[in-house]
């Protein structure tokens, strides 16, 4: 199954940050059996995540917050703006959120924040239709209800496995906005830490068109700090 995670992976991969990125969502909720079943857009809430990955360099575990900021429309269709939000290994704050579509699950929009400044990323809607929710669905199968007890507390989920790659995934609707409570596969694990309500949009700035050399230059002051 690709590492898509949080779209933000896709959205990462544009930023070129998906070596650091991806590695910290492991994952991917996108295209999991969840999402048919499970997702529950509710503006100002979210799910706060704990990803380990056993495999990476920096095996600390990384927080993630996943929510869901604001309701929207695309084409007559209902549409919610989804904010995702990690670290890096350094420490540097990924912040992003994408457009998306509640009945196809389809992308329209991506932004991404850098030391405060807000870029809409060049996107085609169409490229992330070249592999269907279904594709990747059918590796999935149902094993039964089962009630898990994570940090943020006890859910009554639905589990699934995926025999492919031996993964597995733990998913409740109480859950906002894909449901997860609990996924781990050979080298991740993902662990839902905490609900959030009332959440802002971290994203408040002036939104400009994507500049590649502002980019560049905002990387690699990155890559320079200790």
């Amino acid at each position: 199954m690709k590492r898509v995670y949080v779209a933000l992976a896709i959205m990462a991969l544009s930023l070129g940050l998906a070596c650091t990125t991806t590695a910290q969502m492991g994952m991917d909720l996108f295209k999991k059996p969840a999402i048919a079943k499970f997702v529950n857009p509710v503006v100002g809430r979210g799910a706060q995540y704990e990803s380990t990955r056993a495999d990476a360099k920096d095996t600390t575990p990384h927080t993630i917050e996943m929510s869901v900021v604001a309701k929207d429309t695309v084409d007559g269709k209902d549409a919610f703006w989804m904010e995702i939000s990690a670290t890096t290994p350094k420490g540097q704050p990924v912040l992003a959120k994408a457009l998306i579509t509640k009945d196809d699950f389809q992308f329209h929009k991506m932004i991404f924040q850098m030391q405060g400044q807000a870029m809409e990323m060049p996107f085609n809607p169409a490229a992330g239709r070249d592999h269907s929710t279904q594709d990747s669905m059918n590796d999935w199968h149902s094993v039964g209800s089962e009630t898990i007890t994570v940090p943020a507390g006890t859910f009554a989920c639905e589990h699934w496995k995926n025999d492919k790659n031996g993964s597995e995934l733990w998913a409740s609707d109480k859950v906002t906005p894909f449901g997860m409570v609990k996924e781990v596969g050979k080298n991740d694990s993902m662990v839902l830490t905490k609900l959030l309500t009332d959440v802002p949009d971290k994203i408040t700035g002036p939104v400009t068109k994507f500049d590649p050399q502002m980019m560049m230059q905002q990387m690699q002051q990155q890559h320079q700090k200790p």
